[in-house]
């Protein structure tokens, strides 16, 4: 057995595994590499980490043992069980202040319950969000640690260092206790899903209406790339547009239009619910990706189910190409207004104090959703850490004026014209709703008391609850529970 002891371990050898202890070794640190089946950790390191300073371990206990004190312990494994697994084999090989680190994509509330159990043996447990993919891990991802504070001294110059950097400022911070780290990467993962499906649906717009080439679009991907809308996203959609395949065909378009998902961004619209926050545009990325997964269904639906008879856009293109962009931009700040919303209300109910000024700093590079409208974000939340919604900086506040129009100019024309835009059309009609003084829910509180008597409140009297015996027969005993 080596005498150098490793600053760190790290357990599972898939490729984000590997990556994030090459970048480490690149910044000094010695690693601990263990994997489940022990023959990944031999190829490793005679092949990628050849000629490095990575340590080998077998088991689980030469592991530890290759260890400095405290130990810190990392896991990039399956989410749900496997992480509970590993931890119940971790537990009986370390000592009190020893750390625990989940890089996964676990659900927040798995990691509250892990930081909870942990803490009474005396172990302390780091849930953190790891962005960036393959190239982010290997070169520099956004982290979101969270969990027991008592750790993150431990593992702090370590993350900050590996982590990616925007203006010298490491896209790494501690964002709060128990599951706060994973949640925050819930709602980025969901933002990500926003911004993949309002992209998409810019595509389709001037692909279906416009008839745009793919080599006219990747030039309209490069345009918007140099602008408001300079992002990770728009970067690979130009160079996936791009792309062309062995007989020289463009790859995209050869590709089934069924998308995938696992999990994380249908996790952020169930928290929106659970918080009773109107994330709505995440929620409709969501399902677009269900309804995409419907594709034998909708081939057949296609032979069957007419739409308009004009299909095609016949107005200025170069006109229009710019209204896209625009809906684009108003559409992806609502979005991250909605994402902001949810985390503020989750801070509150479960007692974190998230700084959203550094969330959005931790989001400025190295992350999928990176852009540099989080160089806003950032600045919108130092000027008032206070703020309820993006909507009402002034910043944000003069950019969605600037694309109100063109905005409904979109969603109008492809309604009419029989293209979906399900995010574009859900952001706007949030847009409409949030500014909207008087929406028609009184009448909904009117229905819910003539069928079910749940009450309302007036006007004149918010905070009292009313019920009136609509029918004549119906009695006057209300309901006992009562819900806005």
């Amino acid at each position: 057995m080596t005498s150098v002891k490793g600053d760190i371990a790290l357990i599972g050898l898939a490729v984000m595994g590997q990556n994030l202890i090459l970048n480490m070794n690149d910044h000094g640190y010695t690693v601990v590499a263990y994997n489940r089946t022990v023959a990944k950790v031999d190829q490793f390191l005679a092949n990628e980490a050849k000629g490095t300073k990575v340590i080998g371990a077998h088991s689980l206990e030469e592991m530890v043992k290759l260890l400095k004190k405290p130990r810190r312990v990392m896991m990039l494994v399956k989410a749900g069980k496997p992480v509970d697994d590993f931890i119940e084999l971790l537990v009986p090989l370390l000592e009190k202040g020893d750390v625990i680190i989940d890089g996964g994509n676990s659900e927040y509330r798995d990691t509250i319950r892990r930081a909870k159990d942990l803490g009474a043996k005396g172990l302390l447990f780091v849930g953190s969000g790891v962005s960036g993919g393959e190239d982010g891990a290997r070169y520099g991802p956004s982290l979101m640690p969270g969990g027991s504070p008592e750790a993150w001294p431990h593992i702090k110059d370590i993350f900050q260092g590996i982590s990616a950097k925007v203006e010298g400022d490491p896209c790494c911070d501690w964002v709060g206790p128990e599951g706060a780290g994973h949640f925050v990467k819930m709602v980025h993962n969901g933002i990500e899903y926003g911004d993949m499906q309002l992209i998409c649906e810019a595509y389709h717009l001037m692909k279906s209406l416009l008839d745009l080439s793919n080599a006219e679009m990747a030039n309209v991907f490069d345009e918007w790339n140099k602008g408001e809308l300079e992002s990770f996203l728009i970067e690979i959609t130009r160079d996936i547009m791009n792309f062309k395949d062995k007989d020289g065909s463009h790859l995209v378009e050869k590709i089934r239009d069924a998308a995938g998902q696992k999990g994380t961004g249908k996790w952020t619209a169930i928290a929106a619910l659970e918080y009773g926050v109107p994330v709505t545009l995440i929620g409709e990325a969501v399902f677009a990706r269900c309804l995409s997964s419907l594709q034998s269904e909708r081939v057949i639906a296609s032979q069957h189910i007419a739409g308009p008879t004009t299909t095609k856009y016949t107005g200025d293109k170069k006109a229009f190409i710019e209204d896209i962009r625009k809906a684009l931009y108003a559409s992806k700040i609502v979005s991250y207004a909605q994402g902001f919303m949810l985390m503020r209300e989750a801070a509150k109910e479960l007692g974190w104090a998230l700084n959203f000024g550094a969330i959005a700093l931790m989001w400025r590079g190295g992350c999928i959703i990176r852009s540099v409208f989080l160089g806003n974000i950032k600045q919108a939340f130092e000027k008032n850490s206070n703020l309820s919604n993006l909507l009402l900086d002034d910043f944000f506040k003069t950019a969605i004026q600037n694309c109100q129009e063109s905005w409904r100019r979109v969603v109008s024309t492809a309604v009419n014209l029989g293209v979906p835009t399900p995010a574009f059309s859900t952001a706007l009609a949030f847009f409409d709703g949030y500014r909207t003084a008087k929406l028609p829910a009184n009448l909904i509180q009117a229905q819910r008391d003539y069928f079910g008597a749940h009450t309302y409140e007036m006007v004149n009297n918010p905070g009292t609850h009313i019920h009136t015996n609509w029918t004549g027969h119906g009695g006057n005993v209300s309901s006992t529970t009562y819900s806005a």
